[in-house]
């Protein structure tokens, strides 16, 4: 299993490469911006970059399955599976701002395995997978020892979505508890707790292929991701990244404030 390990694991860091330079040839290009069924936008952007990853992983494991955002399920009956979004944070790479990603999770027999967060703009790519420590670009990286909630940084996107999925009162007590708060938002903020420079990242709604690769990616770098639940899993529909000692305070808010 570590040798199967491994090969995802550079090969996962592989793929959010070739999805970083498809989305850099668009970056701040004016592309076209498209608006899906649910309203959401995507550019051609989006979805050359996850074909040029479904490219790369069909050719390289051809017996994988595969979940994108832009052009769904190949193969889903394989037991391991790629969940590629391959812009998170499309609003932001519309409007130019650098803290895009390129997300990679990969499941085997439906457990979360391995992880990526690629920032490309910014240069920074984050892996983690099971037994391997997570790093950045390569150097080994951890969450911040904090054990404060007055002292914490909070991280979110944005922020209405707390109230359109019913946790506006849960996020406004957070607010008042919490040393920080900004709008790093989006996977970037994920990375931000993996690499110790935030201590909370706040997801009120996320999908398979937003969270995916958050998982591995924390956990391997000694934090928690769960659901607003408090359950350790990436099909919750939402969730939240933080050092391990702020856990259970973070529930106790999200379950007594509602």
């Amino acid at each position: 299993m570590s040798y199967i390990v491994d090969s995802l694991h550079e090969a996962a860091i592989k793929a959010a490469k070739i999805a970083g330079e498809v989305t850099l040839k668009y970056f701040r290009k004016n592309v076209e911006v498209i608006s899906k069924d649910d309203d959401s936008p995507v550019t051609i952007a989006d979805r050359e970059a996850e074909q040029a990853m479904r490219a790369f992983i069909m050719e390289t494991f051809p017996e994988h399955g595969i979940i994108g955002e832009e052009f769904g399920t190949h193969q889903p009956d394989a037991e391991i599976k790629w969940i590629l979004d391959p812009i998170d944070g499309t609003v932001g790479f519309i409007h130019g701002i650098p803290l895009y990603t390129n997300l990679i999770g990969i499941t085997i027999g439906g457990k979360p395995t391995v992880g990526v967060i690629h920032a490309p703009f910014m240069e920074e790519l984050v892996a983690g997978a099971e037994g391997i420590p997570a790093h950045l670009n390569g150097v080994t990286t951890k969450v911040r020892n904090c054990t404060d909630l007055s002292k914490a940084s909070m991280m979110t996107s944005d922020v209405q979505y707390f109230r359109t999925y019913g946790y506006r009162n849960s996020f406004e007590h957070l607010l008042d508890q919490v040393g920080t708060h900004r709008t790093y938002g989006d996977a970037y903020g994920h990375l931000m707790v993996a690499t110790g420079r935030a201590d909370i990242m706040m997801d009120p709604v996320l999908n398979l292929w937003d969270a995916a690769a958050l998982l591995p990616v924390i956990e391997q770098a000694g934090g928690s991701f769960t659901d607003l639940s408090g359950t350790a899993r990436i099909d919750g529909g939402n969730g939240f990244s933080c050092a391990p000692a702020l856990k259970n305070e973070l529930l106790h808010i999200f379950k007594n404030h509602q």
